[in-house]
């Protein structure tokens, strides 16, 4: 036997594992072929998700100007002084270690002096976790002192505030102060360091600025922060961040709110594996929301509320021509640089003791006295049971049915027509009037004025509860049947009636028309469409005689002997009427006094409706004395900005 081994050719083991290898490395290659060339966007997007932070900020908001571009509401520069918590994790992490030697060496403490009994087999351990968040507060609190000591305020910076912050917000900046007064920031900017000296920066964001103050508070409205709602949010996976956005609350801000808020911005920030920024890898900068131009015109503006005062009430101005609303004002009031950018718990809380959150020329309706004898004067006329001849003894009372009606002149004011009784106000004259014509004719009459339905301004919270009183509205709502002394009521604007100072105002503007409706508008109409305006109303339908006789007796309103005489201006021919009603309202018996009127008489351009509200029992307001001279001061600013509308050029 020969001394070496004969081997075969091939060994099958061998040649097995060597081809399972092969087939392990081709499976291999093509797995990562396919991660790698045909699979790669799925990949990325989890890389993206697991390393990528996005950062949303809201735009500015558009500017308001009024009618001749002054500016009503605009941004100012909101300073909050802030920290990045990234900037501050090494003084975290040293702060943190003090912390835990210090609870090691006081559990120690305490171990050894405890008796052997109670004494446990081991040292409990520290509370990590709440010395990590203590940590973290001592030093956020130790940079809150160091502005504390320059500004002069007493801030504090809760721990659970912080958490909240650390776990929703980590890549936007904490605020430590917020809305630093200019002096403040001056002293701030001075004092701190700039980075990286000192982690304190100055975050500039905006503000609501409203530079007339109270001025137009209700018209205009007020902003709040809110958080950008889910739908805001891209949905590519990418946790986001975002900054609060201003949303409007109320009036102007809140109608036209889509129109005014800016487009949000982005940042796409490359994180650390703790969610900590390193690298910002786009860029994409907020714009400002669209401006709007509105009709109202701030000199007039001023005016009302300035002769309006301290009282409780509203007052509206409105183009009889276009609609545009000139002016409208609601008593009390408030400063809206006082509500921004955020609402003090106190602020608002005077706010509503005072009432003053409601737009009075809106949201609440009145009943409008004898401002609505035009109305039932209209009314009569078109029915005919009122004509050019009609006269009625007035005796200072009217009897109807078992119950007594009384003119506010004691004594009567003997027989009167149609134009003396405009001028006088006599109710006598209307009582009879609107028995003769019947509840019936008068309701139709106020629903062809719109009187029953909201006007449809751009303005938001327009109250529905324009009554124009039936027969079977009060069977359905108070349960009974009519009255002839609801008529009589009625007649005289008081009884179940009730209607907002901005329909008042539109009713003076139809009349002046000749229309029974008028559009307001709160935009700029007769600039944007100079082309005649569609109210949607139809004529009135009197003839000229009978629309004479009933200028006539609004003219003498205003004249020397009317209701109204203490709006006359000379010069000036003003179409008007008083009124004074009974209303309850926080429980007591007060009286409302009105005025509305057009000017001038030969070629009408501006109606107005005054309402001053009465909030005590001794308050004996009436519609020629109280609510006239808020008139006046409207009309005469008109003349003095609108000379050429008002008749006033100067000759040739």
């Amino acid at each position: 036997m020969e001394p070496l081994d004969h081997h075969k050719g091939e060994n099958p083991s061998i040649l097995f594992f060597l081809w399972l290898t092969l087939v392990l490395i081709a499976i291999l290659a093509i797995g990562l072929a396919w991660r790698q060339l045909i699979d790669r966007d799925a990949f990325e997007v989890i890389e993206k998700r697991q390393t990528e932070r996005r950062i949303l900020k809201p735009g500015p908001r558009g500017d308001i100007y009024d009618r001749r571009g002054r500016l009503l509401v605009g941004n100012r520069p909101h300073y909050s002084a802030v920290v990045y918590l990234d900037d501050l994790r090494p003084e975290f992490r040293s702060q943190y270690s003090k912390e835990l030697k210090k609870a090691r060496a006081e559990i120690e403490a305490t171990y050894l002096t405890a008796s052997p009994e109670a004494r446990p087999q081991t040292p409990p351990l520290p509370n990590y976790y709440k010395l990590q968040w203590k940590a973290r507060q001592e030093v956020i609190q130790k940079y809150l002192d160091q502005i504390n000591a320059i500004t002069g305020r007493n801030d504090r910076l809760t721990e659970t505030r912080l958490i909240r912050h650390f776990n929703e917000n980590l890549l936007l900046p904490l605020p430590l102060v917020r809305d630093l007064t200019p002096d403040q920031y001056a002293r701030l900017v001075e004092q701190i360091p700039p980075p990286p000296n000192s982690p304190i920066q100055i975050h500039t964001d905006t503000a609501r600025y409203y530079p007339y103050h109270e001025l137009a508070a209700h018209l205009l409205g007020y902003v709040q922060n809110k958080n950008l709602a889910p739908d805001e949010f891209p949905s590519d996976g990418i946790k986001t961040f975002a900054f609060q956005k201003k949303v409007g609350r109320s009036g102007l801000e809140a109608f036209f709110n889509e129109t005014l808020t800016g487009t949000t911005g982005s940042e796409l920030w490359r994180v650390d594996p703790l969610g900590f920024q390193d690298t910002r890898l786009e860029l994409q900068a907020p714009k400002q929301g669209q401006a709007l131009n509105i009709s109202i015109d701030i000199d007039l503006q001023r005016a009302a509320e300035t002769t309006l005062g301290n009282r409780a009430g509203a007052a509206v101005a409105i183009d009889i021509r276009t609609g545009e609303i000139l002016a409208l004002a609601s008593h009390p009031n408030y400063n809206q640089n006082h509500l921004s950018p955020f609402i003090p718990q106190k602020t608002f809380d005077a706010i509503n003791e005072a009432g003053a959150w409601l737009n009075r020329a809106l949201q609440l309706s009145y009943p409008p006295g004898s401002t609505f004898k035009i109305l039932t004067a209209i009314a009569g006329m078109r029915n005919g049971s009122i004509t050019l001849d009609t006269a009625h003894n007035c005796r200072g009372v009217y009897r109807v049915g078992n119950r007594i009606f009384r003119c506010h002149a004691r004594n009567g004011h003997g027989s009167v027509q149609l134009t003396d009784a405009i001028e006088a106000s006599c109710n006598v004259f209307f009582y009879a009037e609107g028995l003769d014509m019947g509840i019936d004719t008068l309701s139709t009459e106020a629903q062809r004025f719109g009187f029953h339905e909201k006007t449809g301004i751009e303005v938001p919270y327009e109250t529905s509860r324009n009554i124009v009183p039936t027969k079977s509205w009060k069977r359905e709502k108070i349960g009974s049947g009519w009255v002839p002394g609801d008529t009589a009521n009625t007649s005289i604007g008081q009884g179940f009636l009730l209607a907002t100072p901005l329909q008042m105002a539109c009713f003076m503007a139809s009349v002046a028309r000749d229309e029974t409706r008028t559009q307001p508008t709160i935009l700029t109409r007769s600039t944007l469409n100079p082309k005649p305006i569609e109210h949607g109303g139809e004529p009135i339908g009197l003839n000229p005689r009978q629309r004479a006789h009933l200028w006539q007796g609004m003219e003498q309103v205003t004249g020397r002997q009317g209701t109204g005489r203490l709006v006359g201006i000379d010069n000036f021919r003003i179409a008007g009427k008083t009124g004074t009603a009974d209303f309850r309202a926080h429980g007591k018996e007060v009286n409302l006094a009105w005025f509305i009127g057009f000017a001038p008489v030969e070629d009408p351009q501006i109606a107005v409706a005054i309402m001053v509200e009465g909030t005590e029992e001794s308050h004996a307001y009436h519609g020629g004395s109280t609510a006239g001279p808020i008139a006046k001061d409207i009309f005469l600013e008109f003349i003095r900005q609108y000379p050429e509308r008002a008749g006033r050029l100067p000759p040739p």
